[in-house]
């Protein structure tokens, strides 16, 4: 396997390698926006739902770990808990748009190995008179690794895009809940 590898990586064309290269690219930033953003929204959800448990239970104040608290400096008016929803959420979904992108464009960034890699075949047998399937399909296979990569980054940075949006969401819901709650107390 690590051969055939090796082999595919040898005899690509400049093209090819620069495909590979940037699908790679888009491969570790995916994994690292989605672990990055992961964790810190994860955190947030924490904080934001133990102050929520607070508001609701025992306190009538926000949790100083909140970031609506450290937001609206002990200022509970409607407009300004509102600003601080906005710019919370939008601090939390920092990131996800690369995601987008990344899943997106991925899978044309493959196909455009593909054809490259198709185009240089075809040039190749061009020069042969007779070329049969034995010829042809062992170089549509390698040129087809490009689109399968694409399509392989695009999975995961769809499926990261959606778990992020989720859990902002899920942030959001908390942040909304202690913000009315506030508002309602006056």
């Amino acid at each position: 396997m690590i051969d055939t590898a090796l082999d595919y990586l040898g005899n690509g064309s400049a093209i090819t390698l620069l495909v590979l290269l940037t699908l790679s690219f888009y491969f570790v930033l995916c994994f690292w926006i989605f672990i990055y953003r992961f964790l810190s929204i994860k955190s947030s959800i924490f904080n934001e739902k133990k102050s929520l448990d607070d508001l609701t239970s025992r306190s009538s104040t926000l949790s100083p770990m909140s970031a609506l608290h450290k937001c609206s400096n002990s200022v509970h008016t409607k407009e300004i808990l509102n600003a601080c929803e906005i710019n919370i959420i939008k601090d939390a979904s920092v990131g996800i748009t690369w995601l987008s992108i990344i899943a997106s464009t991925a899978p044309f960034v493959g196909l455009f190995g593909t054809v490259v890699g198709i185009l240089e075949s075809f040039a190749k047998f061009s020069n042969e008179s007779k070329v049969g399937f034995s010829v042809i399909a062992p170089a549509i296979s390698e040129a087809l690794v490009a689109t399968a990569a694409g399509i392989f980054v695009a999975i995961f940075a769809y499926t990261f895009h959606q778990i992020l949006t989720r859990k902002v969401y899920e942030l959001n819901t908390y942040i909304k809940a202690q913000s009315e709650i506030l508002i309602a107390k006056g």
